[in-house]
């Protein structure tokens, strides 16, 4: 059994790489490939079939959150938090209602609060088909981040819903409970994940291995997410705070290597995990059929009750996300609105002159806050959603594994269960195929315009030139460390960048031994001011995202080209 399950795990590897190949060439997203593929392999004989939930929500959700969350940009999340929020949280709870409500309706031996329990089974999207969409075809920033923001989010929804319906069917839990239990469970969540991310970047950032520094990392899901389940909280949220503060603070805490590698092995990590969840889910498909009993509801009629159900889901997303847009824009206009009145109030109420020292850091401070709401404001009007943003999000409503495995979570005790997860692996199926496999037409019959590559060349030259002048400054008044000037030949090269590695290698030969030497070398000096200027212009970068004036894929970009340049030097030291 072990030999076959190995066989299996080697195959499935394969499958996911190829499906990865085969899908960019057939311009077919690999997690649609997979579910098909998957589906095909479950009626072999000897392949998997029922895959524990625990494995899915314990084991491999943790990994997949946290691997997403580190690479969301803060600035971006909290710029789109209002509509993630309405998305992960309104839309969830609604959804879990109405659906609730019609298999109460249709099923008469089921209770109320098991039908929740499976409407919010139902309720939560999975976006990496739909984010592997849009980032292929390039789809405006702000709406991928939305897809990402919704994704991370919605399942601690969902979970918290239906872990308080399975508490209510034995009627132990009135509305202000679940209420109650909503709210601890996010608070409490988010207070360990923090707790976590600092602790955990605490302690990597004082490690010199990548190797160990990832290491860890690999953890760091884990130890946010089990306390916080622990405790009664929403391990999924305490995971995506830990993620978050996490990948925020990389910039500034870890080493250029650190971060390199990090990104390296977490996408690995990310791109098996979230594409074998996929697999599982079509592997499952003969033991979901098997698993229904005829004598109560046949296998043609749960299927028929699945695409009702899809059906439903679909329309209140449309329904939702109108209005939702709508009231972006206003929210929007009103905050220009509050931004105006915020600058008259500050220039009136600022005396003329030269302020004290306390007032000064005071005006400064509210200054800072403008700028960045004004920042902010920019980015979302130049990545208005529009009537097209708004049919690509309405239609990105693709359920995932986090449904089948919630919905295989249900009490055995619960009435019609394996037709209901029959009901559930129907929708996630079907939404995936089919809003999934029309998500790329839906796209050019749009004609939604993702980014500017122009401007985007022009907004990261720009940023290279606020970078430069806070490096080049550096290079005003150049000493060493004990205050004497450097040569100017030396200052030169720096402002050329032109060193070459094997001149580093072939110093320390020449200097064996001899650290006195070694240290007044001109290469030695030369890396020293190198790093003198990366790190000027690397607090230049963090003051750009902290403004928020630089969008974040162009902030990302200038940080990978500060990283390389960074380990390059250390390179050089390590080497020599």
């Amino acid at each position: 059994m072990e030999l076959q399950l190995a066989i299996f795990l080697v195959i499935g590897l394969v499958t996911i790489v190829a499906a990865g190949v085969f899908g960019k060439k057939l311009g077919i997203a690999a997690p649609l490939l997979l579910i098909i593929i998957g589906a095909g392999l479950s009626f072999v004989p000897g392949a998997p079939d029922e895959v524990p939930a625990d494995v899915i929500l314990l084991g491999l959700l943790p990994p997949i959150l946290y691997s997403s969350a580190i690479t969301v940009p803060v600035v971006d999340f909290r710029r789109n938090f209002a509509s993630i929020g309405a998305l992960s949280v309104l839309l969830v709870i609604g959804t879990t209602f109405a659906t609730g409500v019609l298999l109460w309706l249709v099923f008469p031996a089921l209770s109320l609060p098991a039908a929740i329990a499976v409407g919010a089974v139902i309720s939560p999207t999975d976006a990496v088909a739909a984010t592997a969409v849009a980032k292929r075809f390039g789809l405006p920033p702000r709406l991928v981040t939305i897809l990402e923001g919704e994704g991370l989010v919605n399942d601690a929804t969902a979970l918290v819903l239906l872990r308080s319906a399975i508490a209510a069917t034995a009627g132990v839990v009135t509305f202000w409970d679940a209420l109650g239990d909503f709210a601890f469970a996010v608070t409490v969540a988010i207070a360990i994940g923090l707790v976590v991310g600092v602790i955990t970047v605490w302690v990597r950032s004082k490690l010199r291995d990548p190797l160990l520094d990832t290491a860890i990392s690999f953890a760091v899901p884990f130890i946010a997410f089990v306390p916080a389940e622990y405790v009664g909280a929403s391990g999924v949220i305490a995971v995506v705070a830990a993620g978050l503060y996490s990948g925020h603070h990389a910039a500034r805490r870890f080493s250029p290597q650190m971060r390199a590698t990090e990104r390296t092995n977490w996408r690995t990590i990310q791109f098996i995990l979230e594409n074998g969840v996929f697999l599982l889910m079509g592997l499952e498909l003969s033991f979901v059929l098997e698993s229904v009993q005829e004598q109560d509801l046949s296998v043609g009629q749960a299927v028929l009750l699945g695409l009702l159900v899809t059906a439903l889901v679909i329309v209140l997303r449309f329904l939702f996300v109108g209005p939702l847009l709508g009231w972006l824009r206003s929210q929007e206009r009103r905050s220009a609105q509050q931004q105006e009145r915020f600058r008259s109030l500050l220039e009136e109420r600022t005396p003329p002159g030269e302020l004290p020292v306390h007032l000064q850091r005071r005006v400064e401070s509210a200054q800072k806050r403008l700028e960045r709401r004004d920042n902010d404001l920019k980015e979302l009007r130049a990545q208005g959603l529009g009537w097209r943003g708004g049919v690509i999000l309405s239609w990105s409503g693709m359920r995932g594994v986090v449904t089948l495995a919630a919905a295989q979570s249900l009490p055995d005790t619960t009435p019609y269960r394996s037709q209901l997860v029959l009901i559930a692996f129907t929708v996630a199926i079907v939404t995936l195929l089919l809003q999934g496999g029309t998500l790329p037409w839906l796209i050019r019959v749009t004609g939604i315009q993702g980014t500017d590559a122009a401007a985007d060349r022009r907004e990261f030259a720009s940023l290279l030139d606020e970078l430069n002048e806070a490096g080049l400054a550096v290079l005003e008044s150049p000493v060493d460390e004990d205050g004497e000037e450097i040569d100017p030949e030396v200052v030169e090269r720096v402002r050329g960048d032109t060193l070459l590695g094997a001149s580093a290698a072939w110093e320390r030969v020449e200097h064996e031994g001899d650290a006195e030497r070694l240290a007044r070398s001109p290469q030695h000096r030369y890396r020293e001011l190198r790093r003198a200027v990366l790190d000027a212009e690397r607090e230049a970068l963090l003051e750009a995202r902290s403004a928020g004036s630089y969008s974040s894929r162009i902030l990302s970009r200038a940080q990978v080209m500060l990283d390389l340049e960074e380990a390059r030097l250390e390179q050089f030291d390590d080497s020599a």
